[in-house]
């Protein structure tokens, strides 16, 4: 499978939005928006990350189909990564060679990920990175309207 990475387009925020509010999805990645059918602030979340000298933001493609996005951005001084595949390109590689393709094109080191604990095949793709565990916390993630454990991974 042939993953890349471009620019987000206006013409992908439909897709992406589609992807963030998918109820697995958002599940699984249990840090979401506070409400994942808002399109409005959707829309404006998208447009101050597009904006922002300090994201690196991109569409990820699969085959020449949008599969999802990729981030970094500083948080607290530190710079996170984070990435959202759509669900049916799960199980397909395509967000450990998207987080590749972002590790090249963010030099920064150390990075920082955050994961909720029970996402074992988000966990996976990380260590497979080279990120290791630094530790955990527990924080309300909006995804699961409750507090759960968050594991916290580092690169370099």
């Amino acid at each position: 499978m042939d993953v890349a990475l471009r620019p987000i387009a206006d013409a992908d925020l439909d897709v992406l939005f589609d992807h963030m509010r998918d109820p697995e999805s958002v599940k699984m990645a249990a840090f979401t928006a506070a409400d994942p059918e808002d399109r409005v602030a959707f829309d404006a979340h998208m447009a101050r990350l597009r904006a922002s000298p300090e994201v690196t933001l991109r569409a990820v493609t699969a085959d020449g189909r949008l599969a999802g996005s990729v981030a970094a951005f500083v948080m607290e001084g530190d710079t996170e990564v984070t990435y959202w595949i759509g669900r049916e390109f799960w199980g397909r590689g395509i967000a450990g060679q998207a987080l590749a393709l972002m590790l090249e094109l963010v030099p920064d080191r150390p990075l920082f990920a955050r994961v909720a604990a029970d996402n074992a095949a988000s966990i996976k793709v990380l260590l497979r990175s080279g990120f290791v565990v630094v530790g955990a916390e527990t924080s309300y993630a909006n995804g699961r309207a409750t507090e759960i454990e968050e594991t916290i991974m580092r690169l370099g």
